[in-house]
């Protein structure tokens, strides 16, 4: 959600927060804006500060800006609107009476109407219908010479979250941030300092990162920062590396990032193994999980908290848990566990799993399970987010940055981690060196097969056009298969705005067959099990009430084919492994779908890449 970007330095700031912005883009927005202190003199009766806010896509600011802007510090956003429609006033950044001081904020003040309240009895005026607002007027109401000072005064009043940057006009060069359950990042330069939510704003200016910690603020000039906790507190930084290439968050050949990271998904699957398939003892190296081997021994039942795509492959997970390793496993939606007072049990393993790694409903009820006595591990893809920083071990799954909103290959890498995992844990219990070689050796097929399956991307192209003029559809799998189900459906749903729902298959006949009919498509994910016949027989009670069906299927398998409308051969794989197989012609289907309805890939209506409040 939201983004954030600041620059002081020798260069023109606007140019750079702009640019900043862009790459922030997949995070979902609204509108945006900046905050620029001018260069050169002030007239009198004139402004210090140039604040630009449009709504609507970062090209419509582009317009807006001036290329020869002056000016060398400054701080820029984009906003997902919580508080208050999308309208240029709503937009950030915002500004106190004075108009020396802008803020930015990420996040939401709970407690903002009785301090809105309070400040105009002092008599603040408000422009927008924001909770952000407030800060700036707060921080105006403390400011005596000192920004830092005011900023931490301000937070002493606020309840809620925020990744906040904030400038003041008697300050040139200075720009101080302050997080709170909203990720921020320093970024080091050479004779400049950049801040924002993501490191991809930063990747084109330096590779040296701090991550801030909840309760930290930052103060930066070009060639300084200091770093402190709101009891002035001096806090050692660690300085980090950014390991991602600027290539990386780049569409190079492909028309969008969504067909990009879709494709990318053999890479970035092997990147999640490579290291840590042990063939001398048939089992899996997992070094960051910092727990010894008589812990993990110990382990009797798993927990999986996540949300979205995330849970989708949490369930995948428990299912490998439960029948290859042996051990109870059940993935919980975070923003359920986190009010629902939950009983955290001796010898469990909790794993929160979140491509950003700061989920706020994961992050949350992360928290929770480990003030209550619990362990839990992290599987992520982003290298210092809040959650693999916070917990006590985990996997990174090594997708590389994924900027479409819709998660693809960070799914698939996070199954990588599942199977990983599991087989380190079912080495310790039943399973026997020669089970473990013959589950090493498909999972190192796994990429292969992956890219097969998406050798049928024209053939995906073709039914989407003939299919995407429908305005509901059912997903339809079981075992590992219906996981799998629900994430096709929830892919349909983000990118093309169909309706589509993920059932068990053996559940269509306790309800959802009601909506069967000519105008309601089912897909069907057909298992190469002992599940098969039991689909097949699924499949002809759609047909006999006339509902057209798209059948994914095992390649050769001419019984599916012949009862459905149209067929998906997908490569044949061990049934164990066959989530791998199955996910990308479901994506391809949702991607081509939205295409054909024209819809914006990358960037779905209403959602967010890392939703960061509730």
């Amino acid at each position: 959600m939201c983004g954030i970007v600041g620059y002081t330095g020798p260069r023109q700031a606007s140019r750079i927060l702009v640019e900043g912005l862009k790459r922030l883009e997949y995070r979902g927005y609204d509108s945006a804006g900046i905050a620029v202190l001018k260069g050169g003199p002030i007239a009198a009766g004139e402004r210090p500060l140039v604040v630009i806010k449009r709504k609507g896509k970062i090209a419509e600011l582009r317009k807006a800006v001036p290329k020869d802007l002056a000016g060398s510090s400054g701080i820029g956003h984009t906003r997902w609107a919580t508080h208050g429609s999308v309208t240029d006033a709503n937009a950030h950044p915002h500004t106190d009476v004075s108009g020396k001081i802008a803020i930015v904020h990420n996040g939401i003040i709970e407690n903002y109407v009785p301090l809105k309240e309070m400040l105009e009895k002092e008599g603040a005026v408000f422009l927008s219908e924001t909770d952000s607002e407030v800060i700036a007027h707060l921080v105006a109401y403390h400011y005596d010479g000192d920004l830092e000072s005011a900023l931490k005064a301000a937070l002493g009043h606020m309840r809620g979250t925020y990744g906040i940057a904030a400038m003041h006009a008697d300050e040139p060069g200075r720009i101080v941030g302050a997080r709170n359950g909203s990720p921020l990042v320093l970024g080091v330069g050479d004779g400049e300092m950049l801040l924002a939510s993501d490191v991809t704003a930063l990747l084109a200016h330096t590779t040296n990162v701090v991550y801030l910690n909840d309760g930290e603020v930052v103060s930066m000039t070009p060639t300084d920062f200091r770093i402190s906790d709101r009891d002035d507190q001096a806090v050692d930084p660690r300085i980090d590396q950014i390991t991602w290439k600027l290539g990386a968050i780049e569409k190079g050949r492909f028309s969008c990032f969504m067909e990009k990271e879709i494709f990318e998904q053999p890479e970035s699957i092997e990147r999640a193994l490579t290291g840590r398939l042990d063939m001398e003892y048939g089992s899996a190296k997992l070094g960051g999980l910092n727990l010894a081997k008589k812990d993990l021994h110990a382990i009797e039942r798993v927990r999986v908290i996540a949300a979205g795509t995330s849970w989708h492959a949490g369930l995948v997970g428990c299912q490998l848990l439960e029948s290859v390793a042996r051990l109870p496993a059940q993935a919980e939606l975070a923003s359920e566990l986190r009010y629902r007072n939950p009983v955290v049990e001796a010898h469990s393993l909790y794993l929160a799993v979140s491509q950003s790694g700061e989920t706020a409903d994961t992050l949350y009820a992360m928290r929770e399970i480990q003030r209550r006595g619990g362990a839990v591990l992290g599987i992520c893809n982003v290298v210092g987010s809040t959650i693999a920083r916070e917990s006590d071990g985990g996997i990174y799954v090594h997708s590389g940055p994924e900027i479409a909103v819709a998660s693809t290959k960070a799914f698939t890498s996070q199954l990588a981690a599942f199977y990983l995992l599991t087989l380190s844990l079912a080495r310790m219990h039943d399973m026997s060196h020669h089970e473990g070689e013959r589950f090493l050796e498909e999972l190192k097929a796994a990429p292969e097969a992956v890219r097969r399956s998406l050798q049928q991307r024209d053939h995906i192209q073709a039914i989407a056009k003939r299919y995407a003029r429908f305005h509901d559809f059912l997903f339809l799998g079981r075992g590992l298969l219906y996981p799998i189900a629900l994430e096709g459906a929830l892919k349909l749903k983000e990118i093309s705005y169909i309706h589509a729902e993920g059932y068990a298959s053996g559940e269509i006949k306790h309800g959802p067959i009601a909506l069967i009919s000519p105008e309601t498509p089912s897909l069907f994910l057909v298992p190469n099990d002992h599940l098969r016949e039991k689909t097949i027989t699924n499949m002809k009670e759609i047909k006999a009430r006339g509902g057209p069906i798209i059948a994914v299927a095992q390649e050769g398998d001419d019984l599916v084919a012949s009862i459905a409308d149209e067929y998906i051969p997908v490569p044949a794989v061990d049934s164990l492994f066959q989530p791998f197989v199955m996910v990308p012609p479901l994506q391809l289907f949702a991607y081509f779908c939205a295409l054909e309805l024209g819809r914006d890939v990358d960037q779905p209506r209403n959602l967010a890449k890392s939703v960061t409040v509730e």
